[in-house]
């Protein structure tokens, strides 16, 4: 099946989601930015802006994937404030209009929780993503323009598969558009949503290297992934053919939490590919273009 493959970028998508690694501590682990960047940032919070944040983190996670399509409907040419106080001004009726191609069962209930959000991102935006917004933005938009560029050189799926360093979208999704959008906070992991008819993934950009004498992010991620005889292991396992977590499982008599801990790891190092077969459905499989860039990344730091 053929998908409409589009390549967007906003700052605002990048305010987003350093909010929601902030206030829902999800993925951290994984995450470039690190626990490191959780305390720094819990040191320019009062106390009553932590609570604040604390009591965010318990309402539903599915509320980003509305404020994120709000972001798709957003004013042309809008930065983070002009899309604050859009949201803040926005009747009910208007927001519902915008979302309901997204997510057919939005309602009043979930209108008014989106607004309560508003406060809290100028919060962020005020004491956090104000002073390093023209940086990010300037990476992104330039990203952006990079794989535009491939257009013309590469079909969709391909282009896809490049710019997330191994998705995989394999025919039949229940979708006739992918979004692209490049991301900094959320880096080295994609991120995606299935909207109605709309697929929506955040693909990870490194920030400029600063220190040539230090082994490159990339060549690190690489090298972690595979000093374990485990993840070896897992990678020699799957190099035939696709398998889901579930199969997997199964086949190795290991736990899900297990395999998908060893799975992140290979994933952010870019040697796998991540098959997306439904909606809720991903397959793993080898992917030959990482072992080749262990070895580029490596003699271009040695300096073979």
């Amino acid at each position: 099946m053929y998908y409409d493959v589009k390549i967007d970028v906003s700052s605002v998508y990048e305010l987003l989601s350093s909010f929601i690694i902030y206030t829902t501590r999800k993925w951290v682990n994984n995450l470039d930015v690190g626990q490191e960047w959780i305390d720094e940032i819990e040191s320019r919070l009062s106390k009553e802006e932590r609570t604040a944040f604390a009591e965010a983190s318990e309402l539903p996670f599915s509320d980003y994937d509305l404020l994120y399509a709000l972001i798709l409907e957003r004013q042309p040419e809008a930065n983070a404030v002009q899309f604050l106080d859009d949201l803040a001004e926005s009747t009910e009726e208007a927001l519902l209009f915008k979302l309901n191609s997204y997510v057919l069962t939005v309602n009043s209930k979930d209108i008014l929780r989106l607004k309560g959000y508003v406060p809290l991102l100028r919060i962020w935006y005020d004491r956090y993503f104000r002073e390093i917004e023209q940086q990010y933005e300037a990476l992104l938009f330039e990203d952006a323009e990079e794989k535009r560029a491939l257009f013309h050189k590469m079909d969709p799926g391909a282009l896809v598969e490049y710019a997330s360093a191994g998705l995989v979208l394999e025919p039949g999704l229940p979708v006739n558009k992918v979004v692209l959008l490049p991301s900094i906070h959320f880096r080295p992991i994609n991120t995606y949503c299935f909207y109605e008819s709309t697929l929506v993934i955040q693909y990870p950009l490194d920030l400029p290297e600063l220190d040539e004498e230090e082994p490159p992010i990339c060549l690190l991620r690489l090298t972690r992934a595979l000093a374990s005889p485990e993840r070896l292991r897992l990678l020699r396992y799957i190099a035939d053919e696709p398998k889901s977590i579930f199969e997997l499982a199964q086949s190795l008599s290991q736990s899900k939490e297990y395999l998908m801990h060893h799975l992140m790891l290979l994933r952010v190092a870019g040697l796998l590919r991540i098959h997306l077969v439904e909606r809720d459905t991903e397959k793993f499989t080898i992917r030959p273009d990482g072992a080749s860039e262990l070895q580029i990344f490596l003699e271009s730091y040695i300096r073979l």
